[in-house]
């Protein structure tokens, strides 16, 4: 069965950075690109980018490129999402998800919130 488990939620000032990390479970890590995508309260899923955990290549999204960074680390198949520079308007739910051709498998979410 696959399964994508995500770290826990966090609370960060704004400035700071926040890491945040997905465990893939139940099918081989490097056959398929994670993606990231969040949600911010009330608005609609924001794609971030993704990363292909064969080689570690990485494509970001044109609003975040300045402040994420992916990583994938084949070792524990996780896949990792550092945000620096954090605003306010950063307070969303994170999630990684890897796609197939029938549809997508999503992780739990991160909430991650930015207050002062």
């Amino acid at each position: 069965e696959v399964q994508l488990v995500q770290s826990g939620a966090e609370l960060r000032n704004p400035g700071a950075s926040v890491k945040g990390s997905c465990k893939a479970l139940g099918y081989i890590f490097t056959s398929y690109y994670i993606d990231w995508v969040r949600q911010a309260p009330g608005q609609g899923l924001e794609w971030m980018g993704r990363i292909d955990p064969e080689n570690n290549g990485t494509k970001y999204a044109r609003n975040f490129q300045d402040r994420v960074t992916f990583a994938a680390d084949t070792s524990t198949n996780t896949a990792y999402v550092e945000l620096t520079s954090l605003r306010i308007e950063d307070t969303a739910v994170y999630y990684c998800a890897t796609r197939r051709n029938s549809g997508a498998y999503w992780g739990q979410g991160t909430q991650v919130t930015v207050s002062v």
